[in-house]
């Protein structure tokens, strides 16, 4: 796509799609699933969520055209940003929750940006050009930002000693995100006022007076809105069929934030390097560094798990950051079994409904242990317990689960009380790893 000459008709034609697609989906219910239908509809999801933040794209590079720079580059990286945002919530708070995307995208777009794309795009004008200039002050404020908020995003966590692991605590997130919008507020009134010729190509000056008219310029801005508004809606979509797809090829949670990364880079990525094949390196180093800026600023570790995480859970009482999720199945460690056996077996064959429960309630009492043991929380930190899910290993005629997971619910009442009162689901499964009868998932909330 192209900011000059006609709107070309993918710049409408995605969009509209993406709409219609959200509304058939969400009416008949489609979603990926391992079987031709399935894939049949992620390539078409893929296809028209990709060509709808081309879209996007496009239109802010319109309005970017007309306003001209910085202001430009700007508006497009809070455009891809917003893109961003509604990926990375959507799947944080999807039916597996994954509160280290945040993180793990931030990671990865850092790292495609400065050791991909900037260096593809010098390597691409250099060999069009064979010299082009930039400003080398405004790149030098771009990478000095960049190094301070990677560091205290990415790196400090790791020697906190307030919490375990590399996690900020409460206190400490609420005053690393403050500071991190602070640097970023402080870069943008640099980028646009204080020294805006740092991020202008000299040898082109200023922007000229823009052939836009106000009709296209008013076209544009709307159909940039119904294109973000097109992705946030098809996000829920994109993030079934990432976390379908990580499943099935065994990739570690970290697959999900290169997937985000790759997508909200890559327009801005053709951005900058048709701007190198134009001969206006300035215009790549600005798209390139400053997405990556952007994506740090505000979408970094303690902006994105502080805001969300609290300000979701104040709304639909869904804990993200503070939220602990823990697994397991009823299988004794090796060296318990000859003691207690392993509680292996299906319900309705081998096994009753008594010793369903019981076997739910040692799975429960292997949670408590991980919690303290393996989670370094103690259990009086537990303000309360969310939801309870149970998988029952069980015949096709057994209909008794809710009582199987009752073993592991009145144990949860007696230890912890009225906090204690949890959502629960109890389903029946053909097979659980290990032979196990039960496993259960256990979504608390943790006082920070």
């Amino acid at each position: 796509m192209s900011a000059h000459g006609p709107m070309p008709r993918s710049a409408w034609i995605f969009p509209a799609f993406a709409v219609i697609l959200f509304v058939v989906a969400t009416a008949l219910g489609l979603t990926f699933t391992p079987s031709a239908g399935g894939l049949l509809f992620a390539a078409v999801l893929l296809a028209i969520l990709f060509g709808t933040v081309f879209a996007a794209v496009h239109h802010s590079e319109v309005i970017a055209e007309r306003i001209g720079e910085p202001y430009g580059t700007l508006l497009l990286t809070l455009a891809v940003t917003i893109i961003e945002v509604a990926l990375i919530a959507t799947i944080m708070l999807g039916d597996k929750p994954v509160p280290a995307l945040a993180r793990d995208t931030v990671f990865a777009v850092v790292m495609i940006v400065c050791n991909g794309l900037v260096g593809l795009c010098i390597f691409i004008g250099g060999l069009r050009y064979r010299e082009q200039d930039f400003q080398v002050s405004g790149a030098n404020l771009y990478l000095s930002v960049l190094f301070v908020l990677a560091t205290i995003t990415l790196i400090m966590p790791n020697y906190t000693l307030t919490t375990s692991g590399p996690i900020y605590s409460a206190a400490q997130l609420g005053f690393v995100s403050v500071v991190t919008l602070v640097l970023y507020a402080m870069f943008v009134y640099t980028q646009t006022i204080r020294h805006r010729d740092y991020f202008i190509n000299q040898a082109e000056g200023e922007a000229g007076e823009s052939r836009l008219s106000n009709r296209m310029l008013a076209l544009s801005f709307a159909l940039l809105l119904i294109s973000l508004l097109a992705v946030v809606l098809l996000a829920k979509k994109f993030s079934a069929t990432v976390d379908t797809v990580t499943a099935m090829i065994g990739a570690p949670p970290a697959f999900a934030g290169v997937i985000v990364a790759l997508l909200i880079l890559l327009p801005e990525s053709v951005a900058a390097v048709g701007a190198a094949r134009k001969n206006d390196l300035q215009k790549s180093i600005n798209l390139a560094l400053g997405s990556s800026l952007a994506t740090i600023g505000l979408l970094s570790i303690p902006f994105c798990f502080f805001t969300l995480g609290q300000l979701v859970s104040w709304l639909i009482q869904v804990q993200v950051l503070l939220c602990f999720i823990w697994q397991c199945a009823a299988v004794v460690p090796a060296e318990f079994q000859a003691l207690v056996g392993v509680v292996e077996g299906k319900l309705g064959e081998n096994m009753n409904v008594v010793q369903g429960g019981n076997a739910a309630e040692l799975c429960a009492v292997k949670i408590f242990s991980e919690i303290v043991f393996s989670g370094g929380v103690e259990l009086t930190s537990i303000k309360r317990v969310l939801k309870l899910t149970v998988l029952v290993n069980s015949a096709p005629e057994f209909n008794e689960h809710h009582l199987v997971a009752n073993g592991a619910s009145e144990l949860l009442v007696d230890v912890f009380g009225d906090k204690g009162k949890h959502a629960r689901a109890a389903f029946g499964v053909a097979q659980i790893p290990f032979g196990s009868c039960v496993e259960i998932e256990l979504i608390a909330e943790v006082a920070g």
